[in-house]
């Protein structure tokens, strides 16, 4: 018997954290052939070369490179040009049955617009979500419309990807995967986690991970300075830097923690990349993941600390009750820390509920992809909802 050949795309080393345990499941699966392209800022100096990080997992069957030295628009164009080409080779060669896509980043819409013209079969991971403030919502819903099978981390965006025309029986609700790790990983404790990072905690400990707002022009220094200015308010705080990743301005923003940890390396420590492990390991010692991340809203409230959401990076996505918002200026975040750090908010705390679930994608998730019919599902109609009057 032929085996199902899934080709997975990963761009990003927080992408990649989130697929680990779905690319276990295709590996141990034998009616399954796992296929895995490595691009974007995997194989980029710059931001970590964190393709050695797939390599002591996975075997990687293809490296496109695609970044160009350039965070700028037109730099990113052509990054995504270069990554089309490059992803039609790619797939003449391997020949999937599937690709499979995480998310909304440009390197991923390369991936599918390629896939798509290739006639193969797309499956999506996390569509259907919305993030006002960046290119990733157009280029999000875009994919969704390319793909052909629809895995979404909440009912709610399981009924938004269905409302852009996709039929129900292609889209499936199997909750977030970011939460598979934190149950199968195990994590480090609090003395291997230090010694881990080179770095003591305080009395209180902050892990800020603050990327650029894509659909704002030139936003990003004067954002993150309003953060640095606040942080510096904070007594016996130690903070955690990860850096920001390949979007317009990212340089700018690793310049300023680079500065900022250079001035201040007896409180703040910064990473290119920590890593699954590392990452959420720290999650169980800090009082709050500060930023814009994602993962502030998707993995972060199954620890039952606090998220300090800034700006509008993440406006639109669901969010726990333990998730605070606010504006990107200096009182407005330090307002947001007097409420982390207050007898109330720490209160309710142990019963905030993660509203991506509590588990298990990554086996719904190969459950569906290897018994699935694939027989004319590149053939798509428009599913037409009820008119509502």
């Amino acid at each position: 018997m032929n085996k199902r050949k899934i080709c997975i795309v990963t761009g990003t080393r927080a992408e990649y954290g989130l697929l680990y345990w779905l690319m276990k499941e295709i590996e141990a699966d034998d009616e399954l052939e796992l296929q895995i392209i490595a691009t974007g800022m995997h194989l980029s100096p710059e931001f970590g070369l964190t393709y050695k990080e797939i390599e002591k997992d996975f075997k990687i069957d293809k490296k496109i490179e695609m970044l160009l030295s350039s965070d700028t628009s037109i730099g990113i164009s052509k990054s995504m040009g270069l990554a089309q080409i490059s992803f039609a080779e790619a797939y003449d060669e391997l020949k999937p049955d599937v690709v499979f896509v995480l998310g909304d980043r440009y390197e991923i819409f390369s991936a599918v617009s390629s896939a798509m013209i290739a006639r193969i079969p797309i499956a999506h991971l996390h569509g259907g979500e919305a993030t006002e403030g960046l290119i990733d919502e157009p280029i999000r819903h875009s994919i969704t419309k390319m793909s052909h099978i629809h895995f979404t981390a909440t009912q709610e965006y399981e009924n938004r990807v269905i409302q852009l025309g996709e039929h129900p029986k292609t889209v499936f609700n199997v909750g977030g995967l970011g939460i598979d790790n934190i149950k199968k990983l195990k994590l480090l404790n609090k003395e291997d986690f230090e010694k881990s990072i080179d770095f003591k905690l305080n009395k209180r400990n902050i892990l800020v991970t603050f990327h650029p707002v894509t659909l704002e022009n030139s936003t990003a220094k004067g954002q993150f300075q309003e953060l640095l200015d606040a942080i510096d308010e904070l007594k016996d705080t130690n903070i955690i830097f990860t850096k920001a990743n390949s979007d317009t301005d990212g340089r700018i923003i690793n310049q300023m923690i680079d500065e900022y940890v250079a001035k201040n390396s007896h409180k703040s420590v910064a990473f290119t990349s920590l890593g699954q492990l590392r990452y959420l390991s720290a999650l169980q010692f800090v009082d709050a993941m500060v930023g814009n991340s994602s993962s502030g809203l998707a993995e972060t409230p199954t620890f039952k600390i606090g998220t300090v959401n800034i700006g509008d990076r993440q406006k639109g996505r669901m969010k726990a009750d333990s998730v605070l918002d606010c504006n990107p200026k200096k009182e407005d975040i330090l307002k947001a820390f007097d409420k982390l750090y207050s007898t109330e908010f720490k209160s309710l705390l142990h019963k905030v509920e993660n509203p991506y679930g509590d588990g298990g994608a990554s086996i719904q998730i190969k459950d569906i992809i290897k018994t699935i019919n694939l027989n004319g599902i590149i053939k798509k109609s428009f599913y037409d909802m009820e008119c509502i009057k």
